[in-house]
């Protein structure tokens, strides 16, 4: 702890007087955690008798690109830390090529603020992160809940380039948060209604807020993705090491990391359940987010295991 120093960004009056414990995350406040070279962004709010639940983000997204109609209800049994890994939003230093590098990263976080266990929410990149970090300290977590991901050796990964995909990134009148309406939720008319719905959340927390990812940061996590599609040896084994329950969730129509990959987590972890939702795409836990903070609650409340080692 000696090369660690936690300090506080000067927040505006109305993020200055709210406590962690009573934050929100439209207004917990931004701390800065300096851990030798690197100094990480991070928010941390909520409270309870429940470990602390470490969530790590998607491709590009930052600090305010969680929906508090995830984080807020989890919040009520536990503290939520929200983590901006290297080179993301006000993180210093470059972004990470590899998923090693992040877990790297994201272990010195947690290093710093002397948790020496959490339970961890990883979503699409951010769930790539937290298998490696469960491969290289099997202690870090108790329980992961990863959503929208893939194992080392998946395939179709965050695919771009692909012409469903391609259309919308390539399309100059989406702006800001548009694009996540048209990617992480499917055609339909209810999953388009429950995309909009979820940008309006996104947009509640109007001051201290994050400078979004340009492309520099989303090269760097591309290059991340395909690191993470090649493998060597016998594919999936490593998973055979991850022996945490675990929590699958996937939208059976995700265009961004195909469901397949949730199925191959689900087969090949040790101790892990699957839960998809219908007609949701990338952002199943924000269109079904009453029901997935369900899940997830009780989840994380049980200390039962799925299955016998």
């Amino acid at each position: 702890m000696s090369a660690s120093r936690i300090a506080e960004v000067h927040q505006a009056p109305s993020f200055a007087m709210s406590s962690e414990a009573s934050a929100t995350n439209v207004d917990a406040p931004t701390r800065y955690l300096t851990v030798g070279e690197h100094t990480y962004a991070f928010r941390r709010f909520g409270g309870g008798t429940g470990l602390p639940l470490l969530f790590l983000q998607h491709f590009t997204g930052t600090l305010d690109n969680w929906d508090p109609a995830v984080t807020d209800p989890l919040a009520s049994g536990r503290e939520v830390i929200l983590f901006d890994n290297s080179g993301v939003g006000r993180s210093s230093g470059d972004t990470p090529r590899t998923i090693g590098e992040m877990a790297k990263h994201a272990l010195a976080f947690l290093d710093g603020l002397g948790l020496s266990s959490c339970d961890v929410l990883g979503y699409s990149l951010g769930g790539m992160v937290a298998q490696q970090m469960a491969q290289d300290r099997p202690s870090v977590f108790r329980r992961i809940i990863l959503v929208g991901t893939a194992p080392r050796g998946g395939e179709d990964i965050m695919r771009i380039e692909r012409p469903n995909l391609s259309k919308y990134f390539s399309d100059p009148t989406l702006k800001g948060y548009a694009i996540l309406q048209k990617i992480f939720f499917t055609p339909s008319p209810a999953s388009q209604a429950a995309g909009g719905a979820f940008i309006g959340r996104l947009a509640q927390r109007t001051l201290d807020r994050e400078p979004p990812s340009g492309p520099q940061i989303a090269l760097a996590q591309i290059a991340d993705f395909r690191e993470w599609e090649r493998y060597s040896g016998e594919r999936f084994a490593d998973l055979k090491n991850i022996r945490q329950p675990t929590l699958v969730i996937n939208g059976v129509h995700d265009e961004m990391i195909p469901v397949r990959n949730s199925y191959w987590l689900s087969e090949n972890l040790p101790n892990a359940v699957l839960l998809t939702y219908p007609d949701a795409g990338h952002g199943s836990l924000f269109q079904y987010h009453e029901s997935f903070t369900r899940q997830a609650t009780a989840f994380l409340a049980s200390d039962a295991r799925f299955a016998p080692y």
